[in-house]
């Protein structure tokens, strides 16, 4: 791994607080996944509806601080606050260090 999957995360978080969707959409690899079980279970595809994803997750649910960083068998596992609380998200990177699959819920 050349790479640094707990600094891509916050990276991710970065651009998430920042609002940059450019930044966001540029860390996922071109057939990522998103899992969010935010609000009900979805599953997202394909670049355009990530885009669609994000722009409504930046507008409705902008990320606050960072609650928790630590490594997991999967890949890294963040969580941070929101306006609806604490939310986590656990990642998963292929080989050049792009997020291959996210899986997102309120932290419980």
């Amino acid at each position: 791994m050349s790479f640094d999957p707990m600094a891509l995360a916050v990276d991710w978080l970065d651009a998430y607080r920042a609002g940059d969707i450019e930044a966001i959409l540029e860390l996922y690899a071109e057939d990522a996944i998103v899992h969010c079980g935010c609000c009900g279970i979805q599953t997202i595809t394909g670049r355009e509806a990530l885009r669609a994803y994000w722009l409504d997750r930046l507008r409705k649910y902008p990320a606050g601080t960072l609650d928790d960083l630590n490594p997991s068998d999967d890949g890294t596992m963040i969580s941070y606050v929101t306006s609806t609380g604490i939310m986590r998200a656990l990642f998963a990177f292929d080989a050049a260090g792009r997020i291959k699959e996210l899986d997102c819920s309120p932290s419980h």
